[in-house]
Order: structure tokens, then sequence, then C-alpha cells
């Protein structure tokens, strides 16, 4: 039976979605003065760092990482060292707005990728609808970049396109960890990421010669990882205990406007006709994946 969604959940919801859309906001003030892997590298074990004080004297964590800890650096490298290196290095070149709307397609390549790779999760027609309708959400917002008349390269454009790949990928193998309770499924990934993030930091930027970031560079990475991670995730598991993770879902709706709205008020960013439209596109398919909305309708008809 659907769990239902009363006005507390729903604001719950609202504020997640306005949190995890300013991880996108606080991510494009970062990236202009910390490097991308030590951003990474930060916001990952500033937010570990976080969940171990939250989860200590309530659940036995310790031996679950030491048993698991091969499966936990594989989720960790695929849900959260890839796609925000990807994400981070696309912001260096586009705004919130857009790398939020490019990574919202996250869903529909979840669905393509559980298609081949489970038993129970094969593709529908509605299903399929959604993708097609999402993907050429996805082409109106590249396309632009691929035309040689263009000006804007293509490369910031795909990164967040790969991130939401690979989350697609990490959603389907994170079923392995059905048996262990969510928190401690995230403060693993998260110390195992920040362990494979650490060793790239230290390489590729030489952290210790980088000039000491402003206070707002600093609050950013902050926020970032206190925040839009840690807090997140916390908040992420309440409305799933109270509503279901079907209706915890519906936050990937509400991810990209909220991003947009922060880079329009404080970042002066603007979208085009084109991007609207494409995100239009995307919000399209997910209502059409998430399916609540053609059953109710066909319940009234």
């Amino acid at each position: 039976m659907e769990s239902r969604m009363n006005a507390w959940t729903w604001g719950l919801l609202v504020l997640l979605g306005l949190i995890w859309g300013g991880s996108f906001f606080f991510a494009r003030i970062a990236v202009q003065h910390v490097p991308p892997l030590t951003l990474v590298f930060l916001r990952l074990l500033l937010a570990a760092l976080a969940l171990h004080v939250y989860i200590a004297g309530r659940l036995d964590i310790y031996s679950i990482l030491q048993a698991r800890w091969r499966e936990f650096l594989v989720l960790g490298l695929i849900n959260n060292a890839l796609p925000h290196a990807l994400i981070f290095f696309g912001q260096t070149r586009i705004g919130a707005g857009l790398a939020a709307i490019l990574n919202a397609t996250t869903p529909i390549w979840t669905v393509i990728i559980a298609n081949y790779f489970t038993s129970d999760e094969k593709l529908s027609s509605a299903k399929i609808a959604g993708c097609l309708v999402g993907l050429a959400g996805t082409v109106v917002l590249i396309g632009p970049g691929i035309s040689t008349e263009s000006e804007a390269p293509l490369w910031p454009l795909l990164l967040p396109v790969l991130a939401a790949v690979s989350y697609g990928f990490a959603a389907t193998y994170g079923k392995r960890f059905r048996d262990v309770p969510a928190p401690v499924t995230s403060a693993g990934q998260l110390t195992a990421s920040s362990l494979i993030a650490l060793p790239l930091s230290l390489v590729a930027d030489r952290p210790w010669t980088l000039a000491v970031p402003p206070v707002d560079a600093i609050l950013a990475v902050l926020a970032l990882a206190l925040l839009s991670t840690a807090f997140a995730y916390i908040l992420y598991f309440r409305i799933m205990a109270a509503a279901g993770a079907t209706n915890a879902s519906l936050v990937t709706l509400l991810v990209p406007p909220s991003a947009i709205l922060l880079g329009v008020l404080f970042l002066g960013e603007t979208l085009s006709l084109a991007e609207f439209a494409g995100m239009a596109l995307i919000g399209f398919g997910l209502v059409i994946l998430d399916g609540r909305a053609y059953r109710r309708l066909a319940r009234t008809a």
C-alpha cells in the first residue's frame, strides 16, 4: 500500500529538494577557488565524519565496514567519488541550474541500467516512453554544444550526464545493501570514497601549494559537506521512514528548480528558452517513469 504524504512530510521533501539543489549552488561557488578533486575529498571526508558522529552509539557500523569494505569501495567510487568529480569539473564551466537539470536524468539511466543488470526491473512501455522523453530533453540541452558553430564546449555539458549514468549504476549495485541500515550504508560509502579521493587530490592538486580560499568558498565547502550531504542523508532517511521510498524519490523533481532559483537569485545565472524546454522534457519523462499520475487518472476515469 502506498504511504500517504501529509503536510509535514511534504515540507520535509521541499526542504530536501532545496538542500540538494543547494549542492549545485555551493559547488559553483567553491570550484572557483578549490580544485574539483580537492573539493570532492573535502566534501566526502567532512560528511563522513559528521555521519559517524550521528551514528555513534546507535548502530554497529564498524563490524559492517570491516566485513564489506570491498563493496563499500565500489559503491563509494560510483556513487560519490566519480560522479562528484564529474559534476565539479563540469561546474567550472556551467552554472548550478544547468548542472542540476542534466544530473536530474539519473532515474532515467537507472531504469535503463537496471533492465540489463537485474531480473526484476525490466523495461515496460511506460518506462520506455519516460526514458525517451527524458533523453530527448537531454539532447535539447546538450545539442548546442554539439554544433560546430557553438562557442561553448560540449564537455562541461556531458560531465553531469556521465555523473547521472554513474549514479544509475550505483543505484543498481546498491541493492546488495538492502540488509544494511541506510545510515550505515551512507557512512560506509562516504568513508570509502573519501579514501579514494585523498590520493587523487594529493597527486593532482598538491593542495599544500594552494592559496587559502576566501571565506565564501570555505563556507560553501562546509555547506556542501555538512548541509547538502550529511544532513541531507539524515533528512532523506526521515522522509523514507515516514512516507516510503517511492514518495521520497519525488525529491528528484524538486532539485533542478531549487538549483535554478538559487543560481538566479545569488549568482546572476540565466537559462535560455531551449534549456527550459529541456528541463520540461526531463521533468515530464520523470513523471512518466514515476507512474503515479497516470494511475490516479486511470482510477478517476
